[in-house]
């Protein structure tokens, strides 16, 4: 089955175009099947790039899923135009009566900041609390990640010395888990941050399971199975050219930045570099979309209350 959004949403296209399967609402309607309700909460500053790489991979599933796009209603996009978040973003506010399957929120450019010093930290809190009763299983990326085993965990987060940035080798530290399902036992993974969490404090929740890691970069995904949620610390979802793009663009602002480790061909800028996560990356959301298929309640208004 394909994936259920916009007509008109810039992506749609894109998505044709590399085959993945997108559906219209009528084809939607003809269809006698409850499609797994997935929300995106959209912290990125440049939303039409994320909501391409998320719809990339939660539309390579054979379930039909329905995405909705969701935003932070105290929070004005500075790189996304008005009209685009009015045609196609609802805020969380206009959402939270709502029941979610699966729910991700996604990184955002300010982890250098302290979360109380956040504008819409209040917000966030409201959200990740929200989810524990109106969402199956989320997906916490990067900053999303931190913040969310922050606030349910305690866990700190330490700022690095130079930022981790490039492609690096990772350990599937638990192969018998639902959501590293295919993963082979070391695999690689794009790293963009400047702060990281530890396993030290990971460790001292007994809730909380690492799964992935890297020994040059730390923890890259843990699972919490009581609360069905995941925490990516990376950026599995990224583009072939996500890490070029910021590399470039922090070179022509004069912003002092190394090149991305392990990612250019031969070190060389000049040379476009290959993919070598795609695969895994859709491993891990087809094994996190089949999870919450196999898991969720038939009757959406039962989610919640579940656990």
């Amino acid at each position: 089955m394909p994936i259920k959004i916009p007509d008109t949403l810039p992506a749609f296209e894109t998505l044709v175009q590399e085959g993945v399967r997108v559906m219209t609402e009528t084809l939607a309607i003809r269809q006698d099947i409850r499609p797994l309700q997935i929300g995106l909460l959209n912290l990125m500053p440049n939303k039409i790039k994320t909501e391409l790489q998320m719809a990339r991979l939660v539309g390579a599933s054979p379930l039909q899923v329905e995405l909705s796009l969701i935003r932070i209603g105290g929070h004005k996009a500075k790189n996304t135009s008005e009209d685009h978040l009015l045609a196609f973003y609802q805020t969380w506010e206009e959402v939270k009566h709502r029941k979610f399957d699966g729910f991700i929120i996604t990184g955002a450019p300010i982890e250098l900041l302290p979360y109380e010093d956040v504008t819409y930290w209040a917000e966030m809190q409201q959200i990740l609390d929200w989810t524990e009763t109106n969402v199956h299983s989320t997906m916490n990326v990067c900053w999303g990640a931190m913040a969310a085993i922050y606030h349910f965990h305690g866990v700190p987060k330490y700022e690095l010395k130079e930022k981790a940035f490039g492609v690096y080798r990772h350990r599937n530290l638990k192969p018998s888990s639902i959501y590293l399902n295919g993963f082979s036992d070391n695999f690689e993974v794009p790293v963009s941050r400047w702060t990281e969490v530890r396993r030290a404090d990971i460790e001292k929740s007994e809730n909380l399971e690492i799964l992935m890691e890297s020994p040059e970069m730390g923890v890259c995904l843990v699972h919490e199975q009581k609360g069905r949620r995941l925490y990516m610390f990376n950026h599995v979802e990224y583009d072939s050219t996500s890490l070029s793009d910021e590399y470039f663009r922090d070179v022509d602002a004069g912003v002092p930045i190394k090149m991305p480790h392990n990612y250019f061909p031969h070190n060389d800028p000049a040379l476009a570099p290959q993919n070598r996560w795609r695969s895994h990356a859709h491993l891990l959301f087809g094994n996190w979309i089949n999870e919450i298929y196999q898991t969720t309640p038939f009757d959406v208004e039962e989610i919640g209350t579940d656990l």
